[in-house]
């Protein structure tokens, strides 16, 4: 009986965990992409988008001013 209650309870306590640990580490990738060009070019790529220099400075500087502002929409 115990040993299914701690189960659930681990991992429950492991999810919640995990996403947490997940949201601090996307955050960080996208930091990095604020100021590294290539790296947002590089996944732009990825998601099948081929952008420019000026796209490229439109896509950081929307994210830096989303950043300014909290992440929240206004």
């Amino acid at each position: 009986m115990w040993t299914v209650i701690i189960s659930i309870i681990t991992l429950i306590v492991g999810g919640v965990a995990g996403f947490f640990i997940g949201v601090y580490y996307l955050r960080k990738q996208l930091e990095k992409m604020q100021n590294d060009p290539e790296m947002l070019q590089k996944m732009a790529k990825q998601m099948g988008y081929n952008m420019n220099k000026q796209q490229l400075q439109k896509a950081q500087s929307m994210m830096k001013n989303q950043q300014r502002s909290g992440g929240r929409r206004k």
